[in-house]
Parts: structure tokens; C-alpha cells; sequence
């Protein structure tokens, strides 16, 4: 008997979720094609605009949001995909400085053209579009990268960090932009680098002034080197008429970092091992390697000092 109650009760309770999930079911449904307003932004693009010409303090509004009228289906696409608008701001710019002024009626225009055909406009916030203008004047100055790279174990950045803007145009007074010849990157560190990086790097942007990009794309190459061994004779240089030199060894173990795509072509015929006698020097001399393959990155001897006689 109590377990035909606890059927009973839990069939209740299906039975009402059923009926839950009908009615939200049919809620849903009816909203969907009830015809309703709603708010949604409409972002804005701006084009045209002379990188000369500098705005006020009040700047140029990134969105409105608008009240539009439609059905509720056609109203949630407007949520999932927001609506993009791009104005053209050349026919506003007359002169070095004045209003920047787009009316009512040229924005609500312009807004409805990216509605769809069933949507109507029923009002935007602001209604218009305001803002100053004024020209400012301009120079070209070099971009420069600041910060630390270092590539991981066993690999080797392949040239210098690369930016893909060398100069770029910065605007303002023309007291301020006499005293900038470079603008640097936001200083940055990257550690421990296996791969080719590009990354989108942010300006440092000097106060008074603005630049008509606000980041570049910084490019380290880095590449895995090995170490290749060879053994070279020592040839000695420096050595005063009517004398001759020995050195204690007369060879040297040479080590090379190279690229490990480059290990093959890289031979002994592509170095020299030197050391340079003066007049100073009484009992060693410094060894010093000499390479021509521009695969090459780096290369030191064993010994780096040798001893010496000099003979006449």
C-alpha cells in the first residue's frame, strides 16, 4: 500500500512537469512571433577621417543603442549578431577645425538600411551624432622594440626581434613632437621561446601625442643549433723580421654552434685559428677563430691561451 502512494505521488509530479514544459513551450512559441520593441546597440566604425585631424575631448561614440520594433524572432537575432555600422566622416570635415554633425535624420537613415525588411526604427539614443575636430600637426618617427627575448635550451634567435612598421606617423603640438624621434613598443619579455613568435605588441604612445596605429606585430625567429667540433692549426701573426714563433700547441680544438639544418655545410676549410704576437706579451697569447660561413654563430678554441718561444 505504501509503495503504490509513492507511484501516485511521483506521477503527480510528472505530470505536472509535463504540463510545466507545454505551457513554457507555448509561452515561448507566442513571444517569438508577438510583436514587441527591444534595445540593442548598433556599434560604429568610422572612415574618412584625415589622420591629421585630431577630436575633442568629447570623442565619437563607439554604439548607440536603439529601440526597434519587430517580432520577437527576428528581435533575438539582433541579440546573437550584433548590428555593425560604418560611417563615413569625409563629407563632415570641412577646414582645419570645426563640428563634426551627424543629424537625426541622416543616422536613423543610415541605421534602418542595416535592419531587416520587417524591423522598423522606433528611436536611437543619442538621436545625433557631435563631436569637435581640429587639426593637428604631424611627423614620421621610427618605431623601436623594447624588451628582452631569450630563446629555450639548444635554441637561437635567428636575427634580431622584427617589427612590420619601422616608422609610423605620430600627431600633436609642434613643440611636443620636435622632442620624439622614436616611439618604443611597451616594454616586454619572453622567455624560453621554441617556435617563430608573432604577437601584436601595444605603442608607447608619448603624453600630448597620438599615433595613427596604437600596436605593431613583433616577429622573433628562433631555431635549434647543435655543436660541431673540428681541430685547426694555429697560424701566428705579428711576428718581427729575422724571427720565428712557436706555440705550445701548435693546434687547436675548435668548437662551432650552428643551425642543425646548416650542420653539414659547415667545414674546417670554413675558419682560421690565429694568435697575434706584440712586443708586450713574454710567455702566452690569445687565440682567436676566424669564420667566413655565414652559418656560423658563434665559435671559441680550446685552449683559449697558448704559451710561446720566440726564436731569431
Amino acid at each position: 500500500m505504501k509503495l503504490f502512494s509513492h507511484r501516485i505521488v511521483w506521477a503527480d509530479v510528472l505530470t505536472f512537469l509535463l504540463f510545466l514544459v507545454l505551457a513554457a513551450l507555448i509561452w515561448y512559441g507566442h513571444a517569438m512571433h508577438s510583436v514587441r520593441n527591444t534595445r540593442v546597440p548598433v556599434y560604429i566604425q568610422y572612415t574618412g577621417k584625415p589622420g591629421s585631424i585630431g577630436l575633442g575631448e568629447e570623442g565619437l561614440p563607439d554604439k548607440v543603442m536603439i529601440e526597434v520594433r519587430d517580432a520577437g524572432l527576428r528581435l533575438n537575432t539582433y541579440h546573437q549578431e550584433p548590428l555593425h555600422l560604418t560611417i563615413d566622416l569625409h563629407s563632415y570635415i570641412h577646414g582645419t577645425k570645426g563640428t563634426i554633425h551627424v543629424p537625426s535624420d541622416a543616422l536613423r537613415r543610415s541605421i534602418s538600411d542595416i535592419l531587416q525588411g520587417t524591423s522598423s526604427l522606433v528611436e536611437t539614443y543619442p538621436d545625433e551624432i557631435t563631436c569637435t575636430y581640429f587639426t593637428e600637426q604631424e611627423k614620421t618617427v621610427l618605431v623601436a622594440f623594447d624588451g628582452d627575448v631569450s630563446p629555450a635550451p639548444e635554441y637561437q634567435l635567428v636575427g634580431v626581434p622584427k617589427l612590420n612598421y619601422t616608422k609610423i606617423k605620430l600627431y600633436g603640438d609642434e613643440k611636443t613632437l620636435n622632442a620624439i624621434d622614436t616611439v618604443y613598443t611597451e616594454r616586454i619579455e619572453l622567455t624560453e621561446l621554441m617556435d617563430t613568435t608573432t604577437m601584436r605588441v601595444a605603442l608607447a604612445v608619448p603624453n600630448g601625442t597620438r599615433a595613427e596605429k596604437d600596436s605593431v606585430d613583433l616577429t622573433v625567429i628562433t631555431e635549434r643549433f647543435t655543436e660541431k667540433k673540428f681541430k685547426l692549426p694555429l697560424r701566428t701573426i705579428g711576428v718581427p723580421e729575422g724571427y720565428k714563433i712557436r706555440v705550445f700547441p701548435n693546434e687547436v680544438e675548435v668548437n662551432v654552434r650552428v643551425a642543425m639544418r646548416h650542420f653539414a655545410q659547415v667545414q674546417a676549410s670554413d675558419m682560421v685559428a690565429t694568435c697575434t704576437y706584440t712586443p708586450d706579451r713574454t710567455e702566452t697569447l690569445e687565440v682567436e677563430i676566424h669564420y667566413s660561413n655565414p652559418s656560423i654563430t658563434s665559435a671559441w678554441a680550446y685552449p683559449a691561451v697558448v704559451e710561446f718561444m720566440l726564436e731569431q
